[in-house]
């Protein structure tokens, strides 16, 4: 059903112009206009860098071991944090991209707190990112700087207060997994079980993004930016005001910089790398797809770690640094 909805904002989106002057002209207002263009630039944005990850999630299904995962995974608790954070540097994708990898890697054997560092860090300081927040920021290399260092610092404090809470439990929920007829009682190759897992995880993981991009399209549609700025004045007010803004408009990291670029006349440096921080780690794309692939009470125990640890670390930083 919502992908249904989603072909019906693209035919809006391209015959507007038709409707609006047909034989019985409607009055559309504004607010859904923005909607619908803002709906699907986001959707559009964020489908090459979803197909990026179930691509991946898939190629390791078929083609890489438990035992490969086992051997090449740090697993020595606290002391694995840093080497499977720089390996998530690794890894150019996005923070809704990076979930079902994630979600494939652990069910072949990766610890959990390692996985949790690969979602936050992934999405953050992979060099895509890197660039894009460079091109946009260039005049103000901190917010370069801070967004990349408070990023590795922050997904090894994290991953290290998850492995605290949960040590190496089972998180994942139990998923239902399509199964593939092949004729003649022969296995199918594995670039075709590939394709069998991709189109599955797409279909899945889609709804969740479709569902989470229609709500964050929907506040920048109808809540004004002004309205937004007016209320975040203080240092600490300001922050979270970003936050949340960062966490509703769902915005992919490999763009997001040149929308807090827009907010510097209005907004201290602190709330804008607030901003590009706390997005790329939590949204509410991945918050539906994290419910869809893991246990509730990982979910909102996730949610809370890295909203209060990046919250202090921000304010640590405004004190020390600004």
């Amino acid at each position: 059903m919502i992908f249904l909805l989603f072909f019906l904002f693209l035919f809006g989106f391209l015959f507007i112009e038709e409707i609006k002057s047909s034989a019985v002209p409607l009055n559309i207002p504004g607010s859904l206009i923005d909607l619908n263009t803002i709906f699907l630039s986001i959707v559009l944005e964020a489908f090459p860098f979803l197909l990026l990850g179930v691509f991946v999630s898939a190629i390791i299904q078929s083609f890489v071991s438990e035992e490969t995962i086992k051997r090449f995974t740090p697993k020595k608790g606290y002391i694995a944090l840093v080497p499977a954070t720089v390996m998530a540097a690794l890894f150019p994708v996005c923070e809704c991209a990076i979930i079902p990898v994630v979600r494939r890697l652990i069910k072949k054997g990766m610890p959990l707190h390692i996985g949790v560092v690969f979602l936050v860090a992934a999405p953050i300081l992979n060099p895509v990112v890197f660039l894009s927040t460079f091109y946009a920021f260039r005049s103000d290399m901190t917010v370069v700087y801070a967004r990349m260092g408070l990023g590795f610092i922050l997904a090894i404090v994290i991953g290290g207060i998850i492995y605290t809470i949960f040590k190496n439990k089972d998180m994942l929920k139990i998923v239902k997994t399509h199964t593939h007829a092949h004729n003649h009682g022969t296995e199918p190759s594995k670039w075709k079980m590939t394709m069998y897992h991709m189109s599955d995880e797409f279909f899945d993981t889609g709804k969740y993004l479709l569902f989470g991009a229609l709500l964050a399209s929907s506040f920048q549609a109808f809540v004004s930016r002004e309205f937004i700025a007016s209320i975040g004045t203080e240092t600490w007010s300001s922050s979270l005001i970003m936050m949340g803004f960062a966490y509703l408009v769902s915005l992919c990291s490999e763009a997001d910089a040149f929308v807090a670029v827009s907010f510097q006349s209005t907004f201290s440096t602190a709330s804008i790398v607030a901003f590009l921080v706390y997005g790329p780690m939590l949204d509410i794309k991945n918050t539906l797809m994290l419910l869809a692939y893991f246990k509730k009470k990982f979910v909102l125990t996730l949610m809370l770690v890295i909203t209060v640890t990046v919250f202090i670390a921000i304010l640590l930083f405004q004190l020390l640094f600004l």
